[in-house]
């Protein structure tokens, strides 16, 4: 039987372009399983999300844009031939079983380590300021681990346009490749919410200082992704309150809502909000919901903590169009028929979310299987 109040999240969505069959959607879930050289999808990637296409939409896991945009080993590209041919393996098999799918475009600024990246070179950021509590994941001879990050260079000004240029080349390829829509990864700690944050950009150029500066890249890439899809095929996410990755930042709700308003002004597809408090920072409070709302009219994805009745709730309100769920994905193949039905869910196991190979990523049993 259906879980009380569950309801609102099993109606249809427009989504931009897109129709979705409901508004359970699968978040953006690294799980370090690209095949090598080369950091390419496989087939056994293109196995993981068809299981999961039941989903309203798939937001891939984050994909860097260039070598340089890496911090985690075994993270998947968009920036090579190979790599483009893997994620069409991925979409084809998606849509063969009836799902859609965005590719989440990602450059992890500082959160990287110069063994990950060309000739041993530094990582990049809008200031040479190390994350002190920030890891990268590497190989190093005695297998893969995390280790801090590396001091990162300030990116020149004239260095930045090339990075824009790398997010337009990275939709191109996502779209070759068959995506359905383009996700701009603007949260978590990474580049683009690097130069967002008060205490990670402390540049003097058009790209520091006043909030508005602050967020030019952000828009910037935005309009690159924007001129390759079109509006309505191109969602963003932002984590307002993340902490992590030694982000602080004093303005926090006043830029991300200005954003809203520049999003709203470009009438692009989604906006895909993360709750902070599973990481351990401060939760998106019902007012900042509400101001969002205000701000930006179009769709809405709320992401971080949720179960279904809790996000139903946010659908009901009028506050959240649909919800994402993570870790219940990784364990629920069939999570979008467990909900509505109320089932009981698989637990996912911590020890095999990053690296390694079917066990932890294609075993996780659905109610059928269980049965039988």
């Amino acid at each position: 039987m259906q879980g009380q109040g569950r309801a609102a999240l099993f109606q249809p969505l427009r989504l931009g372009a897109l129709e979705l069959p409901n508004r359970v959607l699968m978040a953006p879930l690294t799980r370090s399983r690209a095949a090598q050289p080369g950091d390419v999808p496989s087939a056994m990637n293109a196995r993981y999300y068809a299981q999961r296409a039941a989903a309203g939409l798939i937001i891939s896991e984050a994909t860097q844009i260039s070598r340089q945009g890496q911090g985690y080993a075994f993270t998947p590209g968009m920036y090579s031939d190979a790599q483009e041919r893997g994620w069409r393996l991925v979409t084809d098999a998606v849509h063969a079983a009836g799902g859609r799918i965005a590719a989440q475009l990602w450059h992890v600024g500082r959160i990287s380590h110069h063994l990950l990246q060309q000739d041993g070179q530094a990582p990049v950021a809008p200031s040479a300021i190390r994350a002190e509590h920030g890891e990268a994941f590497v190989v190093l001879p005695e297998g893969p681990r995390r280790i801090p990050c590396s001091v990162p260079r300030e990116l020149r000004t004239e260095e930045i346009p090339g990075i824009v240029a790398d997010y337009a080349h990275a939709a191109e390829r996502a779209l070759r490749a068959g995506f359905d829509m383009l996700e701009l990864h603007s949260a978590n700690g990474y580049l683009l919410h690097q130069f967002l944050s008060t205490n990670s950009n402390l540049r003097g150029d058009r790209y520091g200082g006043s909030l508005h500066n602050r967020a030019r890249i952000v828009l910037e890439a935005l309009d690159a992704l924007i001129g390759v899809a079109g509006a309505d095929r191109v969602g963003v996410r932002i984590s307002p309150h993340f902490i992590r990755h030694d982000i602080a930042d004093e303005q926090t709700e006043a830029i991300h809502l200005y954003l809203a308003g520049e999003f709203e002004r470009r009438g692009i597809a989604y906006v895909h909000t993360v709750d902070s408090s599973w990481s351990g920072g401060p939760g998106l409070s019902d007012e900042f919901h509400a101001a969002l709302r205000r701000a930006y009219s179009g769709r809405i994805i709320v992401c971080g903590g949720y179960d279904a009745d809790s996000g139903a709730a946010r659908v009901e309100q009028g506050l959240a169009d649909a919800v994402a769920f993570g870790r219940a994905f990784i364990a629920n193949p069939d999570l979008v028929r467990r909900l509505r039905d109320g089932a009981a869910l698989n637990t996912p196991d911590p020890s095999t979310f990053y690296g390694g190979a079917e066990h932890g990523y294609l075993d996780y049993p659905t109610l059928e299987q269980a049965s039988a």
